[in-house]
């Protein structure tokens, strides 16, 4: 058994967007209220892995109540999925200060020691935490605990980001292009969670029309959207337009599979 929670469904301003006065930034349903996209996976063997770690992680964290963290995954490295990667401090100190594991491509690491230096160093600032970095490559599986990860490389206009397969399960985020040969990565599958931005065209993103268009390609038996803005729409009135298989994902909806 695995379950997938949604820490954060939100594109790279969340919703409500600071300043924004439409019906969608207004609305008072909670699932219009959108943190920047994340998700946890707790294993079949008790593993507790994030997919990356935007600028709300320490609240998505804190909100779910997540006290371990074995892998932290990143999927690209634009600030609004890796920002927030200083708070891992909490969980190196309730791991007896042992280092946690983060998985990335070699551009996400090169990002991520421009950004955060301080953890890179020898000399560190005593309580900085330690990392150990395992490089993510486009047609190589990985394992944490026994669970076996596929990465699943689409492209976010000019920037190759890694999607992750897991079983019958995959997340994509920040895509609007998926080529063929990693199309075929993403048959037979439970679970689809795929990012759809808006209605109109977009240079790096898919639309809810395009998202829907790679839906019908693949065929899971069930897809989620994510990483959605408030140009979508009000969750409630786009949930009615979607086909049966299909939903709107949310913050802090968490499924089994």
């Amino acid at each position: 058994m695995m379950k997938i929670t949604f820490l954060g469904t939100g594109t790279s301003q969340g919703v409500p967007i600071i300043g924004c006065e439409c019906e969608v930034c207004r609305s008072i349903d909670f699932r219009d209220k959108r943190l920047r996209s994340s998700i946890h996976i707790e294993t079949n063997d008790q593993k507790s892995l994030i997919i990356d770690s935007g600028p709300d992680f320490r609240q998505q964290v804190l909100r779910e109540r997540i006290t371990k963290l074995d892998g932290l995954i990143f999927t690209h490295q634009h600030k609004d999925h890796t920002a927030g990667m200083d708070d891992i401090r909490g969980f190196y100190f309730l791991n007896d200060m042992k280092p946690i594991n983060l998985y990335g491509t070699e551009g996400v690491f090169n990002q991520l020691k421009q950004e955060f230096s301080y953890m890179f160093v020898e000399d560190k600032y005593p309580g900085v935490p330690s990392v150990e970095l395992h490089e993510v490559r486009k047609n190589e599986t990985f394992t944490i605990g026994d669970t076996t990860l596929s990465p699943v490389e689409v492209w976010h206009r000019k920037l190759a980001v890694m999607g992750y397969r897991i079983n019958n399960f995959a997340y994509i985020t920040d895509a609007n292009k998926i080529e063929e040969d990693q199309m075929q990565k993403l048959q037979n599958l439970d679970v689809l969670v795929l990012n759809a931005l808006q209605h109109k065209p977009h240079q790096s993103h898919f639309t809810l029309a395009e998202a829907l268009d790679v839906i019908k390609i693949l065929k899971p038996k069930k897809a989620y959207l994510t990483h959605i803005s408030h140009r979508l729409g009000l969750h409630s009135e786009v949930e009615k337009s979607l086909p049966e298989n299909v939903s709107l994902a949310y913050d802090g909806l968490s499924i089994t599979l």
